[in-house]
């Protein structure tokens, strides 16, 4: 039984209710459609700051009238409590059983020009969140971590109980997160479960704006005929992560029953290492299927980006073995759907 297979038939027959944080946005959205289709309740909360509309719409398109009925928005901030404590119920009949908290000022670059921002959004929204979740009594609280909080650290691949020094404000504030859950676990009892999201990729991602992230943005720039920038020598590898193993992480980490699975972070990944010159090969290739003008498109290099990790890769074992999950998609099979999202949704 697949992994997924395995989350519908928990899910089957018993619907629950779900607050996603970020609920307009590429991962957050995500997680909407997914589940709708499961026939799930859900509270979404954004203020727009990085999310779209847009995203919203086209998870309506996708989903059964009957299940979009399902949905409750809300125009709300988690740096503001209030906020974060009315996202706790879909309706007077119906508490918000599981959390899954994806709101935050992504991006290195953005916190190194802004850490005043990213730590309100970061590490007092979060705060927020988990008071409110707390008082609410919810079933459980799986948030977005983030592979940065392995900084400096030179091994590979990353485990996760061995972290090095933050390289950035943005690194800061996701160890903070794992910091104050932690602390909410043993003073109040409060269980939670972090999610080391290691370049997450995938349909809805932007790829517009200073702050997009590679692989938008890249195939953004090859299908408007564009430079594609490469920061450094192009050998800065990652372990990209397609869309669907992060829903799949987060739907098994919210509805484990195993008590040695929570209080934990687990990292969100694939387990292979792909240079940025590799990837670069991929997508231009990919794109060139039908438009074999895109075959001679090379990069153009430039300096290495301030704060950036030469290289990540994860090991994804604890995930395999305390929560069960299974990669569905590796690089190459990530990049063909997203390709073909791009393709279609090219502005």
């Amino acid at each position: 039984m697949s992994a997924f297979q395995e989350l519908q038939q928990r899910l089957s027959g018993q619907p629950r209710t779900w607050l996603i944080t970020g609920v307009a946005g590429f991962i957050g959205s995500n997680l909407l459609e997914w589940l709708l289709k499961l026939d799930q309740r859900v509270v979404g909360l954004d203020n727009f700051a990085t999310g779209n509309r847009r995203n919203l719409a086209e998870v309506q398109s996708l989903v059964l009238p009957e299940q979009w009925e399902r949905f409750r928005f809300i125009d709300g901030d988690i740096r503001k409590l209030d906020d974060c404590h009315l996202a706790m119920h879909w309706s007077d009949g119906h508490a918000v059983d599981h959390v899954l908290h994806q709101a935050a000022l992504g991006s290195v670059p953005r916190s190194i020009a802004d850490p005043i921002a990213t730590n309100e959004a970061n590490v007092t929204g979060f705060l927020n969140m988990l008071v409110a979740a707390r008082d609410a009594k919810v079933k459980s609280f799986t948030y977005a971590a983030s592979s940065s909080t392995y900084g400096d650290h030179p091994g590979l691949p990353k485990v996760e109980d061995k972290i090095g020094k933050p390289l950035s404000p943005y690194a800061v504030t996701k160890y903070v997160n794992e910091l104050y859950a932690e602390t909410f676990a043993r003073v109040y009892g409060f269980s939670t479960i972090g999610l080391r999201y290691f370049n997450v990729f995938g349909p809805r991602q932007d790829p517009n704006g200073a702050y997009a992230a590679v692989i938008p943005k890249w195939t953004a720039s090859l299908l408007r005929d564009e430079p594609v920038y490469i920061n450094g020598d192009g050998e800065t590898s990652r372990d990209f992560c397609f869309i669907a193993n992060a829903v799949q992480a987060n739907l098994l980490a919210a509805t484990t029953t195993s008590a040695e699975a929570v209080n934990q972070v687990y990292n969100v990944a694939v387990g292979d290492r792909t240079s940025l010159n590799d990837l670069f090969t991929l997508i231009r290739d990919g794109l060139a299927a039908s438009n074999d003008a895109l075959r001679q498109a090379k990069p153009v290099y430039r300096e290495f980006r301030e704060g950036d990790v030469r290289h990540s890769l994860a090991d994804i074992g604890k995930a395999s073995s305390l929560l069960g999950y299974q990669p569905s998609h590796r690089l190459g099979d990530g990049i063909r759907e997203a390709l073909d999202w791009y393709v279609v949704n090219a502005s």
